[in-house]
């Protein structure tokens, strides 16, 4: 590809990188010079997917130009380090406390049986998810590094296009693992992931479809997170 070609169909791109970047920095706490800065790494993404993109895989190249997006600019983000030391502490202690109390009562704990595990009032133990609320579910770096080589047409369409890069991995208890820590997730739970991965509503859009506020749909989806995540802890 040439020089001019390329540089048009960044143009032709450049809107696509500005919308991924700032729905995913929408969930961060950052300020409009790093989002500039999350722009010009997307945009280094979008470069690596005109170069790498094979038509003959036959994959739309905007599902592929999305990936090498949103890998570039969680790439970038890991190398800021930008959750806190004490943060991530505190999700791991989260995870750790779900994993346990799922084995001891053999079923998805609830709210309170969390807080009085983890010696909280019900306010504290909401303070605390509010706290962990930006961690991610799933990185980019727990798949493998030619997970878009390797995999081809209505598999990787497939696994992108519903959020679900995983449905690759050649780990296959984890996947069982993973759906079936989703069928018994609370209802309101599935509810907010399907809502938020599968809709790609915001939280502020959730909280008004389910009568809800902002707040409080961030605690309900990041409470999924930590229950999943503890619930394939052990294949990870």
């Amino acid at each position: 590809m040439d020089k001019k070609t390329r540089d048009a169909l960044i143009i032709k791109y450049a809107p696509l990188v500005k919308t991924i970047v700032l729905r995913m920095a929408a969930k961060l706490p950052i300020d409009m010079a790093d989002k500039e800065d999350l722009i010009n790494v997307g945009i280094i993404g979008l470069i690596s997917a005109l170069e790498k993109y094979d038509a003959q895989r036959n994959v739309q190249f905007e599902t592929y130009a999305h990936f090498r997006i949103r890998g570039a600019v969680l790439d970038e983000l890991r190398q800021r380090d930008w959750v806190p030391r004490s943060t991530r502490n505190k999700d791991n202690h989260l995870e750790n406390a779900f994993a346990r109390l799922q084995k001891k009562l053999g079923r998805a704990p609830n709210e309170t049986e969390i807080a009085e595990h983890l010696g909280l009032t019900l306010s504290e133990y909401f303070s605390l998810l509010n706290e962990v609320k930006r961690i991610s579910i799933i990185s980019q770096e727990d798949l493998p590094p030619d997970y878009l080589e390797k995999y081809r047409g209505e598999e990787v369409m497939d696994a992108i296009d519903h959020g679900n890069p995983l449905q690759n991995i050649t780990s296959k208890e984890l996947i069982k693992g993973l759906k079936n820590a989703i069928a018994a997730l609370p209802e309101k739970e599935k509810i907010v992931l399907s809502l938020y991965y599968y809709e790609e509503l915001t939280m502020k859009e959730i909280g008004r479809t389910l009568d809800l506020t902002e707040s409080r749909v961030c605690q309900i989806h990041a409470q999924a997170t930590l229950r999943l995540r503890a619930a394939v802890k052990d294949y990870r």
